[in-house]
């Protein structure tokens, strides 16, 4: 009898401790979808398309000479973080006109990093309003089309976030002003759901190997 204990204790009793965590992170390391199929991309490049990719989409507005500090804040605290994995990207949505404006961002934030992640989509203003009302947030764009939120959105055009948020209850995105946020939460965020995919993808690896096995 103290035989079988001891051995419960040294082999048994480890195992059900990692499972019982292991099936905590598997249930509850996973962000919530908060909103299904927001809309497609409608403009300039037509190449850039937020289908079958992990996004990190922000709108930018017509102003960005005032908004060079959310994308250096997003690049150094998010993009050169997690640029290197696999369908991953960043959006930025400005407005039509502002072309020229777009290339002096990239040239300055490339000094700091390999931008060919980033990438900057143009579209009329209709349309960019559009683009963020799908997204169904209690968030608005100002004037100037544009929100210091950024939001993560799923290989299926779904905005992924956080249901049970200790400060706002519901997070539908992540505020670009804020290093703290960047820091706390979004990176947090963004390596559940690159944890997600990869292991999903390992799971239909492993499948396609059984079956080939067979």
């Amino acid at each position: 009898m103290k035989k079988s204990f001891v051995l419960f204790v040294l082999f048994i009793l480890p195992l059900v401790v990692y499972l019982f965590f292991a099936s905590g992170v598997n249930n509850f390391g996973k962000l919530a979808t908060l909103t299904e199929k927001v809309n497609g991309l409608n403009g300039r490049p037509s190449s850039i398309t937020l289908n079958d990719k992990i996004t990190i989409l922000g709108f930018l507005g017509n102003d960005l000479d005032n908004k060079k500090g959310h994308a250096f804040n997003l690049n150094q605290k998010i993009y050169k973080r997690f640029y290197e994995f696999d369908d991953f990207q960043f959006v930025m949505v400005v407005p039509e006109g502002v072309e020229e404006k777009t290339v002096g961002l990239r040239k300055e934030l490339g000094a700091l990093s390999d931008t060919g992640k980033w990438n900057f989509i143009f579209m009329q203003e209709q349309d960019i309003a559009e683009l963020f009302g799908s997204l169904n947030t209690n968030l608005s764009l100002d004037e100037s089309l544009s929100t210091p939120y950024v939001f993560i959105i799923d290989k299926d055009r779904n905005l992924r976030g956080r249901d049970d948020d200790e400060d706002v209850g519901t997070k539908y995105g992540f505020d670009a002003t804020s290093v703290a946020d960047l820091n706390n939460k979004m990176v947090d965020d963004v390596k559940i759901i690159l944890a997600e995919y990869r292991l999903a993808l390992k799971k239909n690896t492993t499948r396609k190997l059984m079956q080939g096995e067979r």
